[in-house]
């Protein structure tokens, strides 16, 4: 059963997270390893996909945000998109778009930052957006400042999370065919009338300044990806942390937890096709006699004869159709 884990540090401006999925990222492969014209993704991409759902759903738990959280990888290698979204409940889903060879063992700059134009992207897109207003969106390259090529997921999400949240922040990240896991230790604010701390020497606040968060840290990176993907939450969390104090919330797993889920629906293609305007539509019924959609994320196929065409064309607008359907 796929989990979520949320904890605190008693007494310390420190939080964390662990996720562990199971059958909800089965269903991811499933879903791609059953559609028929693209087969499974290539075992390096696979597991990319995998640690960006278990990274996601990470992110996603630490924010009081009602709307999804999309976290993409655009790249120049063969890997040219990769996308995780999730959603306040915890429904996720996946895709990627590869063009080119992957080889066995691929690592992550050879699949999407080969050439150093590489970028990973966290959208934060509301459920109810208000009149005019639009996702907001980060964007960091995938080097360092000093033009080092990140060679994993990890540090670029770590180096996204500095420079956009100025937060300190340690992620370790691994999938394989049966799970996808991920650890989230992160740094709070110490200032605030609310916060821990309030009132302290604020130089503790600072960016690898606190001695605490420090300590934890150095704690949280020695998991090994093994051990990640191997060993129970309970049993990790003792390995790594049996000194500290946690005060730990309730799972959430089950029907509450990180689940498979995709927004895709005939209505949302239909608004789709409408966007394409009625030109288009027509054009399409008139080469191949039909319209096929298949969505990338779950490989569910829409179909449109001419009949249905005409019927969602004389529907007249309607608002545009969401990401559903790449």
């Amino acid at each position: 059963m796929s989990e979520l884990h949320k904890f605190l540090f008693d007494g310390l401006p420190v939080r964390g997270a662990i996720v562990r999925l199971t059958d909800a990222w089965a269903e991811v492969q499933q879903r791609r390893a059953g559609n028929s014209e693209t087969g499974a993704y290539p075992a390096p991409v696979s597991a990319l996909l995998g640690e960006m759902l278990a990274a996601g759903l990470l992110m996603q738990s630490n924010i009081k945000f009602n709307g999804a959280l999309i976290l993409q990888v655009q790249g120049d290698g063969p890997v040219k998109l990769a996308v995780a979204e999730l959603q306040p409940d915890l429904a996720l889903r996946a895709t990627a778009t590869v063009r080119g060879a992957v080889p066995d063992g691929a690592g992550f700059a050879a699949m999407v930052n080969a050439g150093g134009a590489g970028r990973c992207a966290i959208t934060l897109d509301p459920a109810e957006r208000l009149p005019g207003q639009q996702p907001y969106q980060g964007v960091v390259p995938l080097h360092s400042v000093e033009g080092e090529k990140f060679q994993n997921l990890a540090q670029a999400l770590q180096f996204y999370m500095l420079q956009s949240e100025q937060l300190d922040t340690t992620l370790v990240l691994a999938a394989n065919e049966r799970v996808a896991a991920g650890l989230l230790v992160q740094r709070m604010p110490l200032k605030g009338v609310a916060n821990l701390g309030a009132g302290q020497d604020s130089a503790r606040d600072a960016i690898g300044a606190n001695e605490d968060y420090n300590r934890i840290a150095h704690l949280a990176a020695s998991l090994t990806r093994e051990e990640l993907l191997t060993l129970d939450v309970d049993t990790i969390l003792h390995r790594l942390f049996w000194e500290e104090k946690l005060l730990r919330f309730v799972p959430q797993e089950g029907a509450s937890g990180p689940r498979f889920a995709c927004r895709c629906s005939r209505p949302r293609v239909s608004a789709m096709l409408r966007n394409l305007g009625a030109e288009e539509v027509q054009s399409i019924v008139a080469e191949q006699g039909q319209i096929e959609v298949g969505c990338e994320f779950c490989g569910q196929q829409y179909h449109f004869d001419a009949v249905d065409a005409a019927q969602l064309l004389a529907a007249g607008p309607q608002p545009p159709a969401s990401s559903a359907v790449q």
